[in-house]
């Protein structure tokens, strides 16, 4: 029987999701210890949210389903802060957490979508509004309405132009970084087994969301009777 992996951990407090940019600025000793580990290595590291409690000085309660961040770039500072840029590859659960010594550390195990190998995908990537399949393109059409009322009413969003795979359980994490949801419902959108739940989770909450939105956008206009 072979070792189990261990990963030095980032418990933060949002969501890394695969194939999202992640930027940090790490100032504690623990986590600038991490990155030279990392890049001494093969350049990954484990990302959780913290369910409770805080980024800074431990004693967080952390979730059991993360993603693996692979670092693309990093620069340490003249006071010995890092600037690090990293980015989401693949979903894992964390089997057993171990001390934090000299930082946080988990053993875990890969948890890949049990459709992912059933899904089409060569590495393209497809304008939002493009045809991808039809229950891949119903979730788009909402998130892009979501997206658009959203900037409407002056909210930050996310640019409803943005490109997405035409993977469905690439695409379908990609849908849950984009949309106007926080990370409770992200990390729980992580933990669906498959795609096909994940984009049915999303169809839901995004109608959701559409509702509030138009209920929001028409009192707006009904306080503003001169607004174009």
């Amino acid at each position: 029987m072979g070792s189990v992996p261990v990963l030095p951990m980032f418990p933060l407090g949002s969501v890394l999701l695969p194939s999202v940019f992640l930027p940090l600025h790490l100032f504690e000793p623990r986590y600038r210890q991490l990155i030279r580990d990392c890049l001494d290595g093969d350049r990954d590291f484990g990302v959780v949210l913290i369910e409770r409690g805080s980024e800074v000085g431990g004693g967080d309660v952390r979730a059991d389903v993360g993603t693996v961040a692979h670092v693309i770039e990093a620069h340490e500072l003249d006071d010995g802060r890092w600037a690090v840029g990293a980015v989401g590859t693949r979903r894992f659960r964390v089997l057993r957490w171990l001390d934090d010594d000299p930082y946080p550390r988990a053993e875990v195990e890969d948890w890949d979508d049990p459709d992912a190998s059933d899904q089409p995908g060569d590495g393209r990537a497809v304008p939002v509004d493009a045809d991808p399949p039809t229950e891949l393109a119903a979730v788009v059409g909402t998130l892009r309405r979501v997206l658009a009322l959203a900037s409407e009413l002056g909210d930050d969003a996310a640019d409803a132009t943005q490109e997405l795979s035409p993977d469905p359980s690439l695409a379908s994490y990609q849908i849950a970084a984009l949309s106007p949801i926080g990370p409770l419902d992200r990390q729980a959108l992580l933990c669906v087994p498959g795609s096909a739940e994940r984009l049915a989770r999303l169809a839901a909450l995004l109608a959701e969301e559409e509702t509030f939105l138009n209920v929001r956008l028409g009192l707006d206009d009904l306080a503003d009777p001169d607004r174009p």
